[in-house]
């Protein structure tokens, strides 16, 4: 009897003359269904890469890189969908993230957040995120090519073959811009949140203004936050085939863009083309394959270079 009761009172410790059961560990079923999930996530993104490293590895060269196309795309190599890939990206930041900026800042340091018209723009920057692509394709011929362009062939006298009225380079890097502009504001207003508040009392404490705290402090002190949303716009607008389909995308133009009205070759666009409308697959494919490599590597290097300027800034930024 002795014993059994000294067994209980081992497991189940007595508090105030009464029993209580020992706790189970917590979160252990949800920490591996997390576990899981990653997993499974890792297995198929290894997948992925594997199969297009595989299937595109042995077409990769630096003829491949350097040439244009042949023979319809069927030969030769894609120099002029990396340039135009290229181009297209640093003209789609160019346009999109000092909008996005100077929106965020605009909204956390000009509106009070109750107000109807701060509501009333994050509720458009909330829709404006959840539009699809191809419908942001749609706006940028309508409104880009068909307005803004035509009109400005109206105004400069352009008469027969337009010269802005038309899918153009331009035009597709304003509509990416407009794709991608959540991404920038949300990224920046976070930004802009995480800035401690003594910094902008300290500087309105000595007499600075509200527009030279916002050029000598808050930006200063967000751009690292700011460097993250021109990444995910990169990612972002890199890979989206849809937006530029009707706004300056061709299907095979074996020289480059010159001037910002004229049509440009794409990687993503390349790899649908190929994809959906090549008339020989076999022949096609390892191109394909090849293409869609230097897609993902293009990609990568752009987002690289972001965050090595953001880094050495937080670096300085640090130091100084």
């Amino acid at each position: 009897m002795a014993v059994a009761q000294h067994s209980i009172s081992a497991d189940t410790p007595a508090v105030g003359g009464t029993t209580r059961a020992r706790p189970k560990s917590p979160g252990r079923i949800p920490k591996g269904l997390t576990f899981l999930a990653t997993a499974i996530i890792v297995m198929i993104l290894a997948a992925i890469l594997t199969a297009i490293v595989h299937g595109g590895v042995e077409t990769v060269s630096w003829e491949f890189i350097s040439q244009p196309p042949e023979q319809g795309m069927e030969a030769g190599g894609i120099f002029p969908a990396i340039f135009g890939t290229v181009a297209l990206v640093i003209l789609m930041v160019i346009c999109g993230v000092p909008i996005g900026v100077l929106t965020a800042i605009y909204l956390q340091e000009y509106t009070s957040p109750d107000s109807k018209t701060t509501r009333l723009i994050r509720l458009a920057i909330t829709n404006l995120a959840g539009v699809p692509s191809i419908v942001f394709g749609l706006f940028g011929l309508g409104f880009f090519v068909g307005f803004v362009g035509s009109g400005m062939d109206t105004i400069l006298g352009y008469s027969g073959r337009p010269v802005w009225g038309q899918p153009a380079i331009i035009w597709a890097a304003l509509t990416l811009a407009v794709l991608t502009l959540p991404v920038v504001i949300i990224s920046t207003e976070e930004a802009l949140r995480a800035i401690p508040r003594e910094l902008k009392d300290a500087s309105y404490a000595l007499g600075v203004t509200k527009l030279q705290t916002i050029r000598r402090v808050i930006l200063p002190e967000a751009m690292p936050g700011i460097f993250t949303g021109a990444i995910l716009a990169v990612s972002r607008g890199a890979g989206e085939v849809a937006p530029i389909m009707f706004t300056g995308a061709a299907y095979y133009l074996p020289y480059l863009p010159h001037k910002l009205n004229d049509q440009f070759m794409e990687l993503g666009y390349h790899v649908y083309v190929m994809a959906t409308q090549s008339p020989n697959i076999e022949r096609t494919e390892p191109i394909l394959f090849g293409t869609v490599l230097v897609l993902l590597v293009l990609t990568f290097l752009l987002n690289l270079v972001a965050i090595v300027i953001r880094s050495r800034m937080r670096i300085r930024r640090v130091s100084g």
